[in-house]
């Protein structure tokens, strides 16, 4: 785990100007300027960048005489390029492993992709101790733990969610659904209406408490109503046949006047019974009159 480290241009020059000094490639002047030093030729930055420096193993660009280079084992990275293939945490001057497919990995990550370390605390799981194995990963007995509530899962069940693992309680506290009604988490099965999931014992009748779930209901004011409740207890009384106004079947149209509604097929002359939807009509005594049945009262 040993790596080397150079940073920016290796040297300056202060000879006289009487001395011919030049760049190996490009043959400019270097006096008083920038040059590196690349296996025992002087080479101005311009020419090392473009005709000697190294390529980054991770970002496959050139290592210019600017950069800060790490190599390791004739590999090259740039110093922010030099990171942990897992958690990408920056490696310059901390310990590493290189494997065997290449990758760098920082100790922990390195530990963790060991499959016999427990992926909570990284350390040894030993052949024969109380673990758990979990898609080809160990882990101590007491180190699988709910990553919200942190209590060891032991024998109850479990859900995943990317690489965490729940206990049933914390998942469905979470990431469940919750009932419109008494906003309790669905674990399963449940209703939706009115994209609202609902509990099945939760989708009932306001009055009778029936289920509704498979059944024809209707709604007011944010509750739910079989169709009898609904036609005792909320639907408006017709001024001219008496019957409650449901909106079901035959007769789904209104009319509504003043304080008082009518089926559509109701609101008809007292005295010819001519229908008055969409027309003109007298309003006396509680009654509804076309015109001319009006000027003859």
């Amino acid at each position: 785990m040993t790596f080397y480290r150079h940073s920016g241009p290796r040297s300056y020059v202060t000879s006289t100007m009487t001395d011919r000094f030049d760049c190996y490639y490009c043959r400019d002047n270097l006096h008083g300027k920038k040059y590196v030093k690349k296996d025992e030729k002087h080479v101005c930055t311009k020419c090392f960048d473009k005709l000697c420096a190294n390529t980054c193993a991770e970002c496959k660009r050139p290592i210019g005489a600017d950069a800060k280079e790490l190599h390791h084992k004739n590999r090259y990275w740039h110093e922010d390029c030099f990171r942990c293939a897992k958690c990408y945490k920056p490696l310059a001057s901390e310990p590493f492993s290189a494997r065997d497919d290449g990758k760098i990995m920082c100790g922990k990550c390195s530990s963790r992709e060991d499959g016999n370390r427990c992926q909570g605390c990284y350390k040894v799981v030993m052949p024969g101790s109380q673990n758990v194995e979990y898609k080809n990963k160990l882990w101590h007995e007491e180190c699988f733990t709910c990553f919200e509530c942190k209590q060891p899962i032991r024998t109850q069940s479990f859900l995943a969610k990317g690489d965490d693992i729940f206990c049933v309680p914390c998942h469905d506290k979470k990431f469940a659904k919750k009932c419109f009604h008494c906003k309790q988490a669905i674990t399963s099965g449940g209703i939706s209406y009115q994209d609202q999931p609902w509990h099945s014992e939760c989708f009932v009748c306001q009055t009778c408490r029936k289920p509704l779930a498979g059944s024809r209901f209707t709604s007011h004011e944010n509750h739910v109503y079989c169709v009898d409740c609904y036609k005792t207890d909320v639907a408006k009384k017709c001024h001219g046949c008496k019957n409650p106004i449901t909106g079901f079947g035959h007769g789904t149209n209104v009319v509504n006047y003043e304080q008082y509604s009518w089926h559509e097929y109701c609101f008809n002359c007292k005295k010819c019974s001519l229908s008055l939807a969409n027309k003109r009509f007298v309003f006396n005594q509680d009654h509804i009159y076309c015109s001319d049945c009006a000027k003859k009262l």
